[in-house]
């Protein structure tokens, strides 16, 4: 499965998740992280990232790097919010966090931050009949997003995250009456324009996310910090929201520290997230709220995931494709059709990877055959699958090793006709991996192969979907295409037999 990575430069913490992903299913976790660094302080108070944030922020980035680079991730995305977004040294900043992290650092829009949240909530907890209202309440922002059956409708992003109000308003310990007042009602003056463009509406539910939304919902429900987990999707209502807010208001901070849910570190702008919340929850009279774990890490891992970042890693490069299709070509094969074929066969291998579970580096061993099947015409009609095995296995291929040549003549020895027998001399000359990974590959070839058995690139799409103990193909053209999705079919009962998986293929109008 593809492996990602996500770092988030928040303005109170910097975040990093590790997952791998599988179509259909939550992201597995494979590795995260979180330490407090308060970046945004210096920011708010003096509109620079101090030299000492700085240096701590870029010791945290090397460290959190080394976690994500043992899991081989195949791609990564680190971005900067909103205190990078006001830095008047934003430049430095991340010139020196892409030096320390090892990938460019990015600083994204609160929209773009709002678009990446609301993606990760919904890609863990997804809501696609319902009208839902989110609240992030960050460090240096609140993102305040209406979405409607999954899609994003709007999104306003206001500077009222909580270590920037609380560097702003709140300088004594406990607050004082004053500094409560005028908070609040920069606060209110601010969520009004939000709430004007967001609408007041019925909502299906309201979910809040980030650490302020958590450490309320922990201490509302009497959950400790280090089982924090167990509080994604409870509920706190707005009561128990006012009832912890006016207790939080005039304790000071070893008094809030000693709150259950709130945590040592969180405790120094608790009141300020939760002062935010609070006037949301109130002005647009809603009862309560939902939290989720989910948040901008698990958007940025679900948007690698959809723009298919690391599936060139499955694909040959461009002097390995310029050495399969000059081989083809000298062999009389056409292109249109070995193109036509490699496509489909590494669609094929994307969209089914949750089955199969090769590396990525089979399906640059699958493209380079199918370009390479239809060789052995060149010696005769008969039993050509036979001879594209001896051209490929004598061919010279710069680009590809010695095993892997004999791996690609195999392929292209059983992409038709009776599978593999102990007795075939070239199957013997396999190991134990490479013949497992070449029955897995045979059925995908094959099933690319008669997509296009007319050989005139009908098929302009293809979606392939699993379902339980059920692979759907579903082909899309204008034009005729009986015979391919007849030959499909035939070629798929190879798949059957190894996938132990009914397949079916269908046809839609593209």
């Amino acid at each position: 499965m593809p492996r990602y990575a996500a770092v988030d430069i928040g303005s109170n913490s910097l975040r990093m998740e590790a997952a791998e992903v599988v179509p259909g299913s939550i992201p597995k976790l494979l590795a995260s992280d979180r330490q407090v660094t308060r970046l945004g302080a210096s920011v708010f108070r003096t509109g620079k990232v101090s030299g000492e944030a700085m240096e701590l922020v870029c010791k945290v980035l090397s460290q959190m790097a080394e976690q994500y680079r043992k899991l081989e991730v195949v791609g990564v995305r680190a971005v900067a919010t909103s205190a990078i977004r006001d830095a008047a040294n934003q430049d430095e900043f991340l010139h020196k966090a892409s030096d320390a992290i090892g990938t460019p650092v990015e600083v994204i829009s609160g929209q773009e931050e709002s678009r990446l949240i609301h993606l990760g909530v919904q890609s863990n907890w997804p809501h696609p009949k319902h009208k839902v209202l989110l609240v992030d309440v960050g460090g240096g922002s609140a993102e305040t997003m209406y979405s409607e059956c999954g899609h994003l409708k709007q999104a306003v992003s206001k500077p009222l995250g909580a270590v920037r109000l609380t560097e702003v308003f709140l300088k004594s310990d406990p607050p004082t009456p004053r500094e409560l007042d005028r908070m609040e009602t920069y606060i209110e003056e601010k969520l009004a324009s939000a709430i004007r463009r967001i609408g007041r509406r019925r909502w299906d539910r309201v979910i809040a996310t980030s650490g302020t939304a958590s450490a309320v919902a922990c201490a509302v429900n009497g959950i400790s910090q280090e089982k924090e987990r167990r509080v994604d999707r409870l509920r706190a209502s707005t009561v128990q929201i006012q009832i912890l807010y006016d207790d939080l208001r005039v304790r000071d901070l070893e008094q809030r520290r000693k709150v259950t849910g709130i945590g040592p570190r969180r405790a120094a702008i608790i009141v300020a997230g939760t002062a935010v919340l609070l006037r949301l929850l109130r002005d647009l009279q809603l009862a309560s709220f939902y939290y989720s774990a989910a948040g901008l890490r698990d958007g940025i891992i679900a948007d690698l995931a959809q723009r298919g970042v690391g599936a060139e890693l499955a694909e040959l490069d461009r002097d390995q494709r310029q050495v399969a299709e000059r081989t083809a070509r000298r062999y009389g094969v056409s292109l249109q059709h070995a193109r036509q074929v490699a496509s489909l066969a590494n669609r094929l291998f994307t969209s089914l990877q949750p089955l199969h579970n090769l590396p990525p580096y089979a399906g640059k061993l699958l493209e380079a055959a199918a370009y390479l099947h239809d060789v052995g015409h060149y010696v005769s009609e008969s039993r050509h699958h036979k001879h594209s095995y001896y051209l490929v296995a004598n061919s010279d291929l710069p680009g590809f090793t010695n095993r892997e040549r004999e791996f690609i003549a195999n392929l292209c020895r059983y992409h038709r006709k009776a599978p593999p027998t102990s007795d075939h001399e070239n199957y013997q000359t396999l190991n134990a991996d490479e013949k497992r990974t070449l029955a897995l590959l045979m059925p995908l070839l094959r099933i690319a192969d008669n997509l296009d058995r007319s050989h005139e690139c009908r098929v302009q799409s293809l979606d392939c979907s699993i379902r339980d103990e059920h692979v759907v193909l579903k082909i899309g053209s204008k034009a005729d295409v009986e015979l391919e999705q007849w030959a499909a079919e035939r070629g798929a009962e190879l798949f059957r037999e190894i996938y132990k998986r009914d397949i079916t293929v269908a046809r839609t109008r593209s």
